[in-house]
């Protein structure tokens, strides 16, 4: 396949005109036009996921996070980014990135944390776009009320998370919870104010806590990582069963080596 058709297959999940307008998703290294036989599929660009994805013989990169935000002031190979870049060229590696769009997507980021954590009923949270309804997180129901301690310790074993943090903002049992993948703070008044029990995200610093106790809400802080890294088996997934259809060979492979850059002693 050209690198083109899995573009065109990734953006009919996560079309670009869903993405915030500050991201910078879309195809960040290579050519359209180049060969793809082989995809890996990341959250994060970094230089052991490049190296698997080499020594794997992948042709393109699909991650989440976009490996390239701002302009390029220089490609200094004795540095972190230069040295990724010339690795990549080097051994011809497309990368494309579907960041906020597969966060805001049907069937994305959010989706796929929602299912992961046991939520029915599930609709969007946050709108992004009115025209169209698009929104970024999602909102859901348990199947039945339970502690907010055991909640905590479902979303930890069913993320695969190393630990959660818990923020007691109320003394209710959870059954209604909002969510955001990655870094999603800024929502916790929205989430307290649509009278959800529990809002689960990643990130979140003290004052945010504070300001969830203050509005009476409870938060699951899950870590960016554990809430994201789901969707990369869901991606793969999608596209083996789409290139399938498609009568394409396409052979797809996922990060084995990627971590949550935070450890617990």
């Amino acid at each position: 396949m050209k690198c083109q058709a899995v573009m065109d297959l990734i953006e009919r999940l996560a079309p670009k005109r869903l993405a915030e307008k500050w991201d910078n998703p879309g195809l960040l290294v290579g050519s359209p036009l180049q060969e793809v036989g082989k995809v890996y599929v990341c959250l994060d660009v970094s230089l052991p996921a490049a190296e698997e994805a080499i020594a794997a013989g992948a042709d393109m990169m699909v991650a989440h996070h976009p490996m390239i935000f701002n302009g390029l002031r220089h490609v200094r190979t004795d540095l972190y980014d230069g040295r990724l870049l010339q690795l990549l060229l080097s051994h011809n590696v497309a990368v494309y990135a579907a960041h906020t769009n597969l966060d805001i997507a049907q069937g994305g980021v959010n989706d796929v944390l929602a299912a992961a954590v046991g939520l029915e009923r599930v609709e969007g949270f946050a709108v992004t776009d009115e025209a169209s309804g698009a929104c970024i997180g999602r909102m859901g129901y348990l199947p039945e009320k339970m502690p907010l301690a055991d909640f905590a310790r479902q979303v930890k074993s069913r993320l695969g998370a190393e630990c959660v943090r818990v923020v007691q903002g109320n003394d209710r049992q959870v059954q209604k919870v909002a969510l955001c993948s990655g870094a999603g703070a800024d929502f916790i008044g929205k989430a307290a104010f649509k009278g959800a029990d529990v809002y689960l995200t990643g990130d979140v610093k003290y004052h945010d806590a504070q300001k969830a106790v203050q509005q009476g809400i409870n938060v699951i802080d899950a870590g960016h990582f554990a809430t994201e890294f789901p969707v990369v088996k869901v991606l793969a997934d999608y596209l083996r069963q789409e290139s399938r259809e498609m009568k394409k060979t396409l052979e797809v492979v996922t990060d084995t080596v990627s971590r949550d850059y935070f450890t617990n002693l």
